[in-house]
């Protein structure tokens, strides 16, 4: 048993002596010219090494250089940059004086993706036969080649920018790759985008097969974790958990996601996409969710309407709205829907439930399509309650002046929970039927308060609008003017119609309602008037027959079953009046009768000289 000991620390030493010596004996700086050379073969990128390259022995056999570069063919700036990068090497080939890079390992990255990085065909190089184009041709025979097992980077930082457009910052990266040697590898990344007052924190695992690179690149994206905060969010911000199959054709620069699986709060999403990465993209979307709640994902920015002059208070229950993020200086005159002008696309979208403004809407199904600016949503339609809506639409956003043109249909949907989730105060119940064409430049409750214009045919059933009775008004009013006529006791607080029509038109915030029409078995009524959406304002004029509930004189009674009494209701919606003119109505029913009956006295005795006097009176008056 000593034997053996001895005989194994020998050993032990012999192995530390031979490391050391190894070592000592190859100068990493020896692989320098080396690995310049073969980033260049490979890619035709050139790397630049600061500083003399160093042994690191613990816990692999490294290599440590200090400051590194990588630039692309005819850029002006590196596209990655780094303070130190270590590469783990294999022991057995440097034997023979032969690198073999195991792990690449960089630390304090910058990878910079802008126009200044990209590659570049040197000034007065002859250009390819049909390609006019400024960058480096893409030879689908070459390319990068990933023949590192292992690459890891940690505490790095991405800039991205296409074009003209902003700045992109991706902080805090730390990535782990490892492949095998047919080119397909596991990833696991992390990282943090900062932009507008917005933070986004993404994790993600995937599996890379890149066997047939750059003709086809496919990944098998899971457990992908994110949270997304900052201004114009939700307060609890945006959070949730993914998964998607990802492919590229280099030939079709066709991007494809299926298996595509989304959790956005308590939102779901699911589908597959694609998007055509031509001179104009091209984009296929299809897309289902069982559960779709756009009050956890959007901040509406909607001032609730004034009445008086004085600011009005968020319905009871509604969340606190979040701050708007800064507005981007140089945007100022960019249109809402500029982004549609830049790709051809259609959207499909199927969702069982959809949350609102606090409304649920059932079966929704979406239908869209854009090119170039012109979107057209040729079907938007879902199932509120026992009633349907249908909301086709077309944005034009071709020029600076945008414009929204939107059909609706409505069949059977109950209005009260509609003006709540708008903050309008009015206490009207019943359901609505509504066919008619609007226009505006923007999807916002405040700009169609103010600026949409447009008309609607509108019919009603069984409506109720709480707070004010016209029969028992007019009722009341007559049996204080006269006593030979009583009113059937009616305590309900409400005016009730079984049908209601009207005709609507909008127009920079005043709602015109012209024909009015509406009955119930004790009341009939016409009429015309007015709201303000933003004042909350009404004025409205209506000739009221009451049709039932009297008692008395059965002349009167009839008589007062064919009048029709005028009735004026005016002022905030929250504190209407009105203005009943029975008393003037009464005299009216007394003179008419009075010179009916005169009228046919004179007829009776027409021939006399006082039958005379008296028609000649009735005529003059």
């Amino acid at each position: 048993m000593r034997r053996f000991i001895t005989t194994l620390m020998i050993l032990l030493v012999v192995l530390v002596v031979g490391l050391s010596a190894l070592v000592l004996m190859v100068n990493p700086n020896d692989f320098r010219a080396y690995m310049v050379r073969e980033v260049e073969q490979r890619s035709g990128y050139q790397l630049t090494l600061d500083g003399g390259l160093r042994w690191h022995v613990w816990p692999k056999l490294s290599i440590l250089s200090g400051r590194m570069q990588l630039t692309a063919p005819g850029a002006t700036h590196p596209l990655i940059s780094a303070e130190n990068m270590r590469l783990d090497v294999a022991l057995w080939p440097l034997l023979s004086h032969q690198l073999s890079v195991d792990q690449v390992m960089l630390k304090r990255a910058v990878i910079e993706l802008s126009p200044e990085t990209e590659a570049r065909r040197p000034q007065g190089a002859p250009k390819q036969p049909g390609n006019d184009s400024e960058g480096i041709p893409v030879d689908l025979g070459r390319g990068w080649s990933f023949d590192i097992g292992k690459l890891s980077v940690t505490d790095s930082l991405l800039v991205f920018q296409h074009a003209a457009d902003e700045q992109i910052t991706v902080r805090d990266i730390n990535l782990q790759m490892e492949q095998n040697e047919n080119h397909q590898g596991q990833l696991t990344f992390s990282a943090r985008i900062n932009r507008d007052q917005r933070d986004l924190t993404l994790a993600m695992d995937a599996g890379l097969d890149a066997s047939s690179y750059p003709h086809i690149l496919r990944a098998n994206f899971t457990n992908i974790s994110y949270q997304y905060q900052g201004a114009d969010l939700p307060p609890q911000g945006i959070r949730g958990m993914g998964k998607m199959q990802l492919s590229w054709l280099e030939a079709d620069k066709k991007l494809a996601v299926t298996d595509f699986g989304l959790t956005a709060n308590d939102s779901t999403f699911n589908g597959s996409f694609s998007v055509n990465l031509t001179q104009t993209p091209q984009w296929q979307m299809a897309l289902s969710s069982p559960r779709l709640n756009l009050d956890n994902l959007l901040v509406s920015h909607d001032t609730a309407p004034v009445s008086g002059g004085n600011s009005r208070s968020p319905a009871q229950g509604s969340e606190p709205k979040s701050l708007p993020r800064p507005v981007i200086s140089g945007g100022l005159d960019q249109p809402e829907m500029s982004a549609l002008q830049g790709f051809i696309g259609n959207l499909a979208l199927n969702a069982s439930e959809v949350i609102w403004r606090g409304l649920t809407f059932n079966d929704v199904a979406l239908a869209a399509q854009n090119k170039l600016g012109l979107a057209t949503i040729s079907k938007l339609e879902g199932r509120s309650g026992s009633g349907t809506l249908s909301l086709p639409a077309t944005l034009d956003a071709r020029t600076a002046n945008q414009q929204i043109t939107v059909a609706p249909k409505i069949d059977n949907v109950e209005i009260g929970p509609i003006l709540t989730a708008f903050h309008y105060p009015l206490a009207l119940t019943g359901k609505v039927s509504l066919d008619g064409a609007f226009s505006g430049t923007s999807f916002d409750a405040l700009d169609f308060r103010q600026n949409w214009q447009g008309k609607a045919r509108i019919s009603m059933q069984d409506s109720r609008m709480q707070g004010m009775n016209f029969q028992q008004m007019i009722q009341q009013a007559v049996v204080r003017n006269r006593s030979d006529v009583k009113a059937q006791q009616n305590y309900d607080d409400a005016t009730i119609l079984s049908e209601f029509t009207a005709d609507a038109v909008l127009h920079n915030g005043t709602l015109a309602f012209q024909n009015m029409a509406g009955k119930s078995k004790m009341l009939s009524l016409t009429g015309n008037g007015t709201l303000d959406l933003n004042q909350q304002l009404c004025d409205s004029q209506f000739s009221i027959m009451v049709t039932g509930g009297w008692q008395g004189d059965n002349r009167l009674v009839e008589l007062l079953k064919r009048t029709a009494i005028p009735l004026r209701v005016y002022g905030p919606w929250q504190h209407l009046s009105y203005n009943l003119q029975v008393d003037q109505m009464l005299r009216k029913q007394l003179q008419d009768e009075a010179k009916q009956r005169l009228k046919n006295w004179a007829d009776r005795n027409k021939d006399t000289n006082r039958g005379k006097d008296i028609k000649q009176l009735l005529d003059k008056l």
